[in-house]
């Protein structure tokens, strides 16, 4: 994560600063402007905003965590607020831990999550998930008082006091913003409920409070803005001055409980807390000292300081406390901060006499440089003699680098500075004011003659041995830390100081300077820095403050100090408003001229550059011409060295080409040698694999025709068995009908001899028939015969016929179950169960391979093959038993024939 500086009014950015690893949710700016904290989850950092770079860091365990990090207001102390609870004190140089906050009673123990402190510094409130707030004093480093919320209010998300310009910073009115949204402003010491913003259809997401207090801006949930001006609220906040008769309670000096801090905030009448005997507040009345009453009120400065206190101390050290110096001087100077009047003279912008100001004063830090050029702008808008003062660039330059974070600071010290201690010193405008340089001579007359002998010796004025000093404000000649020590014990004394030190500072160097002779010498002596101790100079001014008569002593020709006016500045018009003004009008009139001379000169040379851009185009174009007919010969010619290089580029390129087709082609032929080869070793490796499976199926082969030969020879002795019992059975039934044949032959004998002899006697009976009838009768006679033959013949045949029949159911039933053994068919007996069908046994093949499988299916077929052979054989054999049959069969019939 980083941070960025911007410039509010360039919106330019300044710098980067990095350095955090999580978001940062909080930054806090010291009052100088010089340092910065900004605060993130797990870290704090300070940062030193002249450098942009990180001067110190605070790390913390994961395990607490950071919940607020800020400066203390007017002071160097860091506040560190943890999410256990646990405060923090720190001094901002050393990081070195001032003090620790105890703990809240148990009875009133919240997490703090919101905190806020007043002007002054003096009071803490912190508040969290709770309608509870805490009030401590960071002087008595205690919790001094426990203020209870209105029952509506569970949280407080936001606590900010409301400024007032009678309290010295003693802010009195605390805003509470709370979970529902709405803003109660609450006394902190009357704990009364003063008026409110927002509601809960309109709540209030963020707010935030002027500087002065009269307005507080409020972000709604709705996204809205809303201002509110705090004057219309109430008229509690604005209220006069206290007197100074003050009543002052001492706080007691047992401690006090918890419910003895509580109070609860009411609307009405103020609920006091309960006092014990034991704690009873003591009063103590200051009266009022009417002599001493001018003189302190005259010591008295804001923020609670006193000069005359100030002035001891300074004094007895030298010098105020680095730490806090700013914080004295805009005490000592009773700055108004008034951001209203100096804004209007910011919007107004860069004045012109500061626009290149940069030419004459090279600044090399840009961001000094603008804060430089804006507060010159903001003098001279508010004095317009300010804008032709050539030497106020040398005296605010050293206040611009000290107050460049903070340029309201710096352009209210800066008027404070001419307002005061630069009386008079526009009297004589545009000239040295030379009034002052005649105090100083007077001084320096009265004190040291012989020094001042010399200059006039040498002719060197007061305006060689003072006002560089003055106009500079003894910048160039002292160094950071010494013009602070100088400027400390200027602003705490009598405008007339700054005039006794530059009498000082050339007393102090009375020995150089009597040493020098030429005028450059002493240019050189009071623009360039020089061995001399400023403690000594100091001591010699106050010396000079308090020895120097009345009538020659500067203070009585200086006014007091006064202060900026609050509001609006004061009118400066301590010139010679002729001079200025006659000048000014001078400089305006020269500033036309000079503009009306500028615009014709522009004119003459945008008309002279205009026909010296006509000649030099006109010329331009012919060396164009020219140059482009060299570039197009010298592009001819580049064509023609381009062309034979195309072509001896194409004759490489064409034996190139060769040469990688050449290359191809060895390498195509490699590479089909090689696939040749490869599908060569391919072949081989299957005819291996083929001529491996070809014997595993010629051994298959064998074994199976093994089987099989073994199977036809069972077959075969099957066959011979069923051979000779068919033979044995056609035996039988050949006698049988062979037996049959010889008797029907036999009744067929005795019935033709009976007719024969029945025919005998017919013929002997009738022999005188004639002939007619005898044929008649032969022929009846033949007829019957060839009736007796069919007869024979049909009975032959259906024997025949049946036996045929047997036999081929046999032999069908044989050829279905070839491993059956069939029995004579005249027998009813039972096939044995031990011959198992073929059938079944390929059934149980299907848990083969399928190579075991293809060999049982072939056997199969084969088998198949043979049954179809031998049932045709069988056939042919029942074939030729048949027609030996019929030819017996039709032997009877012949016989009788």
């Amino acid at each position: 994560m980083f941070l960025t500086c911007m410039e509010t009014v360039t919106k330019e950015l300044v710098s980067w600063m990095r350095g955090h690893e999580s978001s940062v949710f909080s930054i806090s700016v010291h009052a100088s402007g010089k340092y910065a904290i900004t605060t993130s989850s797990d870290t704090a950092q300070l940062w030193d905003l002249d450098t942009f770079q990180r001067k110190r860091k605070l790390n913390i365990l994961r395990s607490v965590g950071i919940q607020k990090v800020f400066f203390l207001p007017l002071s160097n102390t860091i506040l560190s607020c943890f999410k256990d609870n646990s405060i923090f004190a720190w001094e901002c140089d050393t990081l070195f831990c001032k003090y620790q906050l105890p703990a809240p009673p148990e009875s009133s123990s919240i997490l703090y999550k919101v905190f806020a402190v007043t002007r002054d510094g003096r009071i803490l409130a912190a508040g969290g998930k709770s309608n509870h707030l805490h009030l401590w004093c960071l002087e008595a480093r205690q919790l001094f008082r426990i203020i209870q919320m209105p029952t509506k209010v569970r949280a407080i998300r936001h606590l900010e006091f409301l400024p007032d310009s009678f309290d010295a910073g003693s802010n009195q009115v605390l805003g509470v913003l709370s979970q529902d949204g709405i803003m109660r402003f609450i006394n902190i010491q009357t704990c009364k409920l003063l008026f409110e913003i927002g509601s809960l259809d309109e709540g209030i997401s963020s707010s935030a409070i002027s500087p002065h207090g009269r307005y507080i801006a409020s972000i709604m949930e709705n996204g809205s803005l809303n201002i509110y001006s705090v004057q219309a609220l109430t008229q509690e906040i604005n209220k006069p001055p206290p007197p100074l008769v003050k009543v002052i309670e001492d706080l007691p000096k047992n401690k006090l409980s918890s419910s003895d801090l509580k109070r609860k905030v009411t609307s009405g009448r103020v609920q006091q807390p309960a006092k014990s005997r034991e704690s009873k507040i003591q009063t103590r009345i200051l009266k009022q000292d009417l002599t001493g009453d001018f003189e302190s009120k005259k010591n008295e400065l804001p923020d609670g300081l006193n000069k005359k206190r100030l002035q001891i101390l300074l004094k007895g050290y030298g010098e105020y406390p680095t730490k806090y110096r700013m914080f004295i001087w805009r005490s000592l100077l009773q700055l108004p901060e008034n951001h209203t009047a100096f804004s209007s003279l910011i919007d107004k912008g860069t004045h012109v006499a500061f626009l290149n100001l940069q030419k004459k004063y090279p600044i090399k830090s840009r961001k000094l440089l603008r804060v430089l050029q804006r507060t010159l702008s903001a003098l001279a808008h508010w004095s317009v003699i300010f804008s032709d003062t050539p030497y106020l660039p040398l005296l605010a330059f050293p206040f611009v680098k000290l107050f460049q974070n903070n340029q309201l600071i710096c352009f209210e010290v800066i008027a404070t500075l001419i307002i005061n201690w630069c009386q008079h010193w526009f009297e004589y405008f545009p000239n040295p004011p030379i009034n002052i340089l005649s105090m100083i001579e007077n001084v320096l007359a009265f004190h040291d003659k012989e020094l001042l002998q010399h200059f006039i010796d040498h002719d060197i004025t007061s305006q060689l041995y003072a006002w560089p000093l003055l106009e500079t404000v003894f910048s160039e000649v002292l160094t950071r830390e010494e013009w602070l020590k100088l400027f400390d014990n200027i602003f705490s004394n009598h405008p007339s100081f700054l005039l006794m030190t530059v009498v000082a500072y050339n007393m102090c160097s009375r020995a150089p300077l009597l040493n020098c002779n030429l005028k450059d010498d002493f240019e050189f002596f009071f623009h360039h820095r020089n061995n001399l101790d400023i403690n000594v100079v100091i001591r010699q001014v106050y010396h000079l403050m308090e020895t120097t008569p009345t009538d020659i002593h500067p203070d009585s020709m200086l006014n007091v100090f006064v202060a900026l006016t609050k509001g609006q500045y004061p009118v400066f018009n301590q010139y010679p408003k002729f001079i200025v003004d006659y000048q000014t009008q001078e400089q305006e009139r020269i500033r036309n001229d000079e503009l009306d001379y500028l615009r014709e000169r522009q004119t003459v040379e945008d008309m002279q550059a205009k026909v010296d851009q006509q000649r030099v185009e006109d010329e331009a174009w012919y060396q164009k011409q020219e140059l482009l007919r060299q570039a197009e010969e010298t592009r001819r010619e580049m064509l023609l060295q381009e062309e034979e290089k195309m072509i001896q580029q194409r004759q490489r390129l064409a034996a190139v080409k060769r040469e990688l087709k050449v290359k191809e082609m060895h390498l195509q032929d490699a590479a089909r040698r090689r696939f040749l080869k490869l599908q060569q070793d391919q072949r081989e490796m299957e005819l291996r694999r083929l001529d491996d499976e070809i014997g595993r199926k010629v051994y298959m082969r064998d074994q199976e025709i093994a089987a099989t030969a073994r199977d036809l020879e069972m077959r075969q002795l099957e066959l011979e068995s069923q051979k000779r019992l068919y033979e044995k059975n056609l035996t039988e039934n050949q006698e049988a009908v062979a037996k049959e044949m010889r008797a029907d032959a036999d009744a067929y004998r005795r019935k033709v001899d009976l007719e024969e002899h029945m025919f005998h006697k017919l013929i002997e009976a009738g022999e005188t028939q004639s002939q007619k009838t005898q044929k008649w009768k032969e022929a009846e006679g033949k007829e019957l015969r060839l009736k007796s033959a069919k007869k024979a013949s049909a009975l032959s045949d259906a024997s025949r016929k049946w036996f045929l029949k047997q036999e081929i159911n046999a032999a069908v039933e044989h050829a279905e179950n070839p491993c059956h053994k069939e029995e004579p068919r005249f027998q009813n007996e039972q096939e044995d169960s031990s011959c198992l069908p073929r059938t079944s046994q390929l059934n149980d093949s299907s848990e083969m391979d399928p190579s075991t499988q293809i060999s049982l299916n072939r056997r199969a077929v084969e088998w198949d093959t043979t049954g179809q052979n031998l049932i045709e054989k069988v056939r042919n054999l029942r074939q030729r038993l048949t027609a030996q049959a019929r030819h017996r069969c039709q032997t009877p019939h012949l016989l009788a024939a």
